[in-house]
């Protein structure tokens, strides 16, 4: 199950003082947002390792001297930082994260399922065929936004469309901050046009249904043939799940590249403010209605009715802003009540075995 990635963090040649330990945690992604969360006792006794895979039943870390499977750490995800207990590894501190994505987990159940943490840029992958979907484009840079994530969305086979420039001018539509980048998966491409984003240290990320070629740009980055690629049907554009599990690849002298399975369903909780970063210019029509609660329908000096009838908003756009604001807000409210409920369970418990504990041994 654990590969070895030992090999892609050598030691600077005549170094063996601390700069080599530093040179390979920076490899990984070490920075001094991790550092000053630990003392120096701390650093000696349970050394910073990174969770590069996640499987069902193990994790595997990577450190200074240390690659290994351990069982999992609760909360934690791939791409978090760890400070290793040995001699009870699932006890190990998570660091704080600089960056999380996260989604409500498919189900009624209304868990939350880490996705990764300390992502520096996520790239939105999407083909120029039927696969390309502006809403589900649009999910997925509202979590990136809410997590601080800088998003790409990147295109891919586009010498297969018969006019690929219209993809093109659909996604800028989506946010003039995101960048659109072209590209053929395979080849040199993505590694001379995602280069601005994949530098050494950095931890980029993969996110887009399957068959869209996330496993392929992988690949290229690394310069090898590692993880297993399918081609998608063609009656309908779909992709087959091709990687089974979260893992982060280390691209030899740059940056780490996680590859996920693609996700069918993306329902997002917790991210308001990302869905108002990604709607900014609907949030500004909003706010010069005349009625602060305006709900945007038949009110009297609405402005993004307005602004409807002027031909200035498509009406597709506020269709999808008015969706996903619902959905947010159902699913933050449905997080809220289990939380709420999970905290008073939890009450209970204390409660009757406090009781149980007084009849069995007397007061206190």
């Amino acid at each position: 199950m654990v590969r070895n990635y030992s090999d892609f963090f050598p030691a600077r040649p005549g170094n063996d003082g601390p700069d080599k330990n530093t040179s390979r945690l920076l490899s990984l992604g070490w920075r001094p947002y991790f550092a000053q969360q630990i003392s120096s006792d701390e650093l000696t006794a349970t050394p910073p390792v990174r969770v590069v895979e996640v499987h069902r039943n193990a994790f595997h870390v990577v450190g200074e001297g240390l690659d290994e499977a351990i069982l999992p750490v609760r909360n934690a995800t791939v791409g978090d930082w760890l400070l290793l207990d040995r001699a009870h590894p699932p006890s190990s501190r998570v660091l704080e994260r600089q960056s999380l994505l996260k989604r409500r987990a498919p189900g009624t159940d209304r868990q939350i399922q880490l996705i990764a943490a300390n992502i520096d840029t996520v790239f939105v992958v999407s083909s120029c065929n039927q696969d390309f979907n502006i809403a589900r484009l649009e999910r997925y840079i509202a979590l990136a936004f809410e997590a601080g994530i800088d998003p790409v969305i990147v295109l891919t086979k586009s010498d297969l469309a018969s006019d690929p420039e219209n993809y093109v001018d659909l996604a800028w539509t989506i946010s003039n901050s995101v960048p659109v980048v072209t590209l053929d998966a395979r080849g040199d491409e993505p590694g001379l046009k995602l280069a601005a984003w994949c530098k050494p240290g950095k931890t980029v990320a993969f996110l887009g249904s399957s068959g869209v070629g996330k496993s392929t740009l992988t690949n290229a980055l690394s310069g090898t043939e590692d993880i297993a690629t399918q081609a998608i049907r063609e009656d309908d554009a779909k992709g087959r799940h091709t990687t089974t599990h979260r893992q982060l690849h280390v691209v030899p002298g740059g940056c780490l590249v996680l590859d996920t399975p693609g996700m069918r369903e993306l329902q997002l909780t917790d991210v308001a403010a990302g869905i108002d970063d990604l709607f900014s210019d609907l949030n500004e029509l909003a706010s010069r209605c005349r009625f602060n609660d305006c709900r945007h329908e038949t009110e009297p000096g609405c402005a993004v009715q307005a602004a409807l009838e002027e031909g200035a908003l498509e009406p597709g756009r506020l269709n999808r802003w008015r969706k996903l604001k619902a959905e947010e807000a159902f699913n933050s409210a449905s997080l809220a009540e289990r939380r709420s409920k999970d905290r008073a369970f939890g009450k209970m418990v204390r409660s009757v075995m406090k009781q149980k504990k007084q009849k069995t041994w007397g007061p206190e």
